[in-house]
């Protein structure tokens, strides 16, 4: 048995959830926050056989899509005469961060 551990952003969680849910998959949501940007995220852990791991890889691939999104961030007044600006940068979020760990005893009560 595999526990599957996927880190996805919040915007993908409800839809994700769904999708593995209606193949079949029990699915326990933690809230996380990223240490990138601080932004939400939601850490989904589901148990599976070894077999079932690559159906499952494939539905939070499929529901987890990166985007690209602008931030603010800020120039040092230093660089730039003393007065703040602020300054949008476009960085990519979302997508999935997967980790699967070996499960010795499994048990539902």
């Amino acid at each position: 048995m595999k526990m599957i551990m996927a880190i996805v952003h919040d915007e993908d969680s409800p839809r994700l959830m769904a999708e593995l849910n209606k193949a079949g998959f029990r699915v326990t949501k933690l809230n996380s926050t990223g240490g990138f940007l601080r932004s939400g995220n939601t850490t989904l852990m589901i148990v599976v056989e070894d077999a079932q791991q690559e159906e499952v890889f494939a539905i939070v691939k499929k529901y987890s899509s990166s985007r690209k999104a602008a931030i603010n961030t800020s120039v040092t007044p230093s660089a730039i005469g003393g007065a703040y600006i602020p300054y949008p940068v476009e960085v990519t979020v979302g997508g999935a961060t997967v980790f699967v760990l070996n499960v010795e005893h499994f048990e539902k009560m």
